[in-house]
């Protein structure tokens, strides 16, 4: 291997393990080698991050290969198959000035734009990115794609979404499209940002899901409540009714009951005549109560003692 060739794998293999760092490395490329005896073949999966891109969400296959001498000549790049833009051509080359070597008298591009061995594989791409988004039609590798571009700008969109969605099924296995949040951000804090959103997630159904379990609790709890309510309206209603007995009947019990016809001391007999309540003497005072006690009891008078006051008075009307 000669020197110059030297030089160049040296100065590739170095741009190539920044370019594959998780921590340095541009979210927009995924970046590969052909063979990995060859650091001169590069497979490159192009992706467009910017959600307002009609390239976005695709994952666009493509090929950069390198001269022995770089970088002090350019890059080749080719799309892997080609895809429907002004600046690629058929076969997939793609057509831009910083892939155009510098003081080349067939064209007319200014020298800052075209190549210089300043260059670098970085900015090789970024400029590729720029390029899908924004179209140089002023000079065209693909006529019909310009013309669709500036006259039919609806029918070129659905051609390019037709592309994007069959681009998806170039996606590795196992790769993790990049989104415009997680863009810059290595792939272990991806991981952490990942994780993030699920325990966000799941904090947020756990919220939802004791909502709606205290929802279901004062449903419950509402409902105890009212039937309780109701229970004691029914308690209350029907306290005064234990028995089977109706208003008419419970009155004419009330009425029969002998505590209830207490006459003030006298009762009916068998006979039907009422009968005086004797009531036995104390045959002991009660030395205990006082004789000036503010109510003195009364004993009623028994039967015999008050028919010997009626013969007492029968006496003394004879005389």
């Amino acid at each position: 291997m000669s020197s110059r060739k030297n030089t160049a794998a040296s100065i590739l293999l170095r741009q190539y393990r920044e370019l594959t760092d998780p921590k340095k490395a541009i979210p927009s490329f995924n970046i590969e080698l052909e063979d990995d005896s060859n650091i001169f073949v590069w497979n490159i999966g192009v992706m467009v991050l910017n959600e307002d891109s009609i390239y976005h969400g695709g994952y666009f296959k493509s090929q950069m290969r390198f001269p022995n001498d770089f970088p002090f000549s350019p890059p080749q790049f080719r799309f892997t198959p080609a895809i429907y833009h002004p600046n690629v051509y058929r076969d997939g080359r793609l057509c831009i000035s910083i892939l155009h070597q510098s003081g080349d008298p067939m064209t007319d591009e200014p020298d800052a734009e075209t190549w210089s061995p300043v260059q670098t594989v970085e900015s090789v791409l970024i400029s590729i990115v720029s390029l899908l988004e924004d179209p140089n039609i002023s000079s065209p590798a693909n006529v019909d794609a310009a013309v669709d571009y500036r006259k039919n700008p609806e029918q070129y969109r659905q051609r390019v979404k037709m592309e994007v969605e069959r681009s998806k099924q170039d996606i590795p296995a196992g790769f993790i499209m990049p989104t415009s949040e997680s863009a810059y951000l290595s792939s272990s804090a991806q991981k952490s940002h990942s994780q993030s959103i699920e325990n966000l997630n799941s904090r947020n159904d756990d919220i939802e899901n004791n909502n709606n379990t205290s929802t279901t609790n004062n449903n419950n709890n509402n409902t105890s409540t009212s039937t309780n309510n109701n229970i004691n309206k029914n308690i209350s209603e029907n306290f005064w009714y234990d028995s089977d007995m109706d208003d008419n009947e419970f009155q004419e019990d009330y009425l029969n009951d002998d505590v209830y016809n207490y006459k003030g001391g006298f009762a009916d007999d068998e006979d039907g005549e009422e009968q005086m309540i004797e009531f036995e003497d104390d045959d002991e005072d009660d030395d205990s109560m006082d004789n000036d006690s503010v109510m003195d009891r009364k004993q009623p008078n028994k039967a015999g003692d008050e028919s010997e006051d009626v013969e007492e008075m029968e006496r003394v009307d004879k005389k």
